[in-house]
């Protein structure tokens, strides 16, 4: 059993994850703990995890392999531990939740991927405002009977920009403060001195994705044959994923309208550019100045590879 560092500091819930969801969690000292913001890579981060675990370009069904705890439309607990202890291959988990959600422990290895807020933003707007009908209403029913909330789930706006100022704002999903991408960024970036703890970034991923890759490698401590590398590296690709989109991501097709092609949108940065009003950048710059310390501002934005390694950083 690995050494418990601490629990849980806040067990929070929204209308989509539950903290609670982890209180049955019976760690192995081998286990990985994929943790990001909503559209910052996790999928990625899963696909690259899961080549790398199973020293295996195979697409296998991320949702069955790494399972993610604090879903609350996910299987029931009993379902769900029964599925975790199932499973013989080393376990890498899946989390939307901060660290001070977690309960954090000294071998379990937790790899975090950030993305500039604006990236994120304009991702999650694609995945909110495609819901499929059968997700709507698996929310609504989840939304409408939580006494925290009792209302319908809130239905993204479909014009971008206004998807963009409610985002700032925390009023996509009426989320907790925790929640935000500032307070979920500061959970990781207080961490991140810790031998256990890896913070990755979505542009490095874009920038260099094989040296990313070798470098989760080695946090991991898992060793891949030379001759492997160019495989899984070709296999990480954005358009290798989209490629591979109908084994890596079939439920998909329960949730979003469009399924894999739908999740897997465009992989790309920047479209905020064209969306965004001037006042709710300024409001966004208002709220980087106030959560993050200068240090964490440049590596939320920019990534390992302009702003440093995070590791180095007081």
């Amino acid at each position: 059993m690995p050494k418990l560092i601490r629990p849980p500091v806040s067990e929070i819930r929204s209308r989509v994850y539950d903290a609670a969801r982890w209180r049955d969690y019976k760690p192995r000292a081998s286990d990985i703990v994929i943790a990001t913001y909503a559209k910052c890579g996790t999928t990625w981060m899963q696909r690259i995890v899961s080549m790398l675990v199973f020293a295996s370009a195979e697409p296998r069904a991320l949702w069955e392999t790494s399972l993610w705890p604090d879903a609350r439309f996910g299987p029931p607990l009993a379902e769900l531990d029964a599925m975790a202890e199932a499973q013989t291959h080393r376990r890498f988990l899946k989390t939307h939740l901060p660290l001070t959600s977690l309960p954090f422990y000294e071998s379990v290895k937790y790899v975090h991927v950030a993305r500039d807020g604006r990236d994120a933003c304009m991702s999650l707007h694609n995945h909110l405002a495609n819901f499929s009908q059968l997700a709507l209403s698996v929310m609504d029913d989840i939304s409408m009977n939580d006494p925290l909330f009792g209302d319908p789930f809130p239905r993204a706006a479909t014009n971008p920009s206004e998807f963009f100022c409610d985002w700032i704002n925390n009023r996509v999903i009426d989320e907790h403060p925790e929640f935000s991408y500032f307070g979920f960024e500061q959970s990781y970036w207080e961490e991140r001195q810790r031998p256990n703890v890896l913070l990755v970034h979505y542009n490095d991923l874009k920038a260099d994705r094989a040296g990313e890759m070798r470098r989760i490698a080695k946090f991991l401590d898992i060793d891949i044959p030379e001759s492997l590398w160019p495989e899984l590296v070709e296999a990480a690709s954005f358009e290798s994923m989209k490629r591979d989109g109908e084994t890596l991501l079939a439920m998909s097709h329960d949730f979003w309208d469009g399924g894999p092609a739908r999740f897997l949108h465009k992989g790309t940065n920047n479209r905020w550019h064209e969306v965004a009003r001037s006042e709710d950048l300024a409001a966004y710059d208002a709220k980087i100045k106030e959560a993050f310390t200068p240090e964490l501002a440049k590596w939320a934005e920019s990534g390992r590879l302009v702003a440093g390694d995070p590791r180095a950083q007081f």
